[in-house]
């Protein structure tokens, strides 16, 4: 990869605008300038990430100096958007997972088809009703968007089975009558 100057990717982007008005398209050219602007603020916002997780003052130098800046949504996806990001694709999985709220344990990716499957590690509301399962579920997606795009879909596999229902026992109905004598012994 050449790297490109500032000053040298200002020029290109400028002749693209230029070529886009002498074209007389408004419409065409005013779009071009929006995807520019929303480009600049995103890598922007990018690059002021790295430099206020760099800039942050640590107790101890962290053993992985890059730790932070993998661990950072924002970050890791521009990483991945250039073919960047220094971890391999099972580790980008592992890492979106534990970001997770609910505990979920990686059953399985297909490279081929994008599919992960994984399995609810514990109770995932205690119901085990679909609009939680989807919330487990829409939680790995979005995480995953980030740090794994390759992982194009998630399938939800059901934990270990559910434990039976607690079976309530209690007291034996008294047999006794109200003269205090059972009713059997009559």
């Amino acid at each position: 990869m050449t790297a490109t100057t500032a000053e040298q990717a200002g020029r290109r982007v400028e002749e693209v605008l230029d070529r886009l008005a002498e074209n007389g398209d408004a419409e065409a050219c005013a779009a071009a300038e929006e995807v520019v602007r929303v480009l600049m603020e995103f890598y922007g916002s990018g690059i002021a990430r790295v430099v206020d997780l760099l800039g942050r003052p640590a107790a101890r130098p962290p053993a992985d100096p890059l730790g932070p800046l993998l661990a950072d949504e924002l970050v890791a996806s521009l990483l991945n958007l250039h073919g960047l990001h220094p971890e391999d694709v099972p580790a980008r999985i592992d890492r979106a997972l534990s970001a997770l709220p609910q505990p979920v344990e990686n059953a399985g990716f297909d490279p081929a088809t994008g599919v992960l499957r994984l399995r609810a590690t514990a109770s995932t509301g205690g119901c085990g009703c679909s609009g939680t399962q989807d919330s487990v579920r829409q939680a790995a997606v979005d995480a995953l968007a980030c740090f794994a795009p390759e992982v194009t879909g998630v399938e939800l596999e059901s934990g270990a089975p559910r434990e039976p229902a607690l079976l309530q026992i209690g007291a034996r109905p008294s047999l006794a009558g109200a003269d205090g004598h059972s009713s059997a012994a009559r």
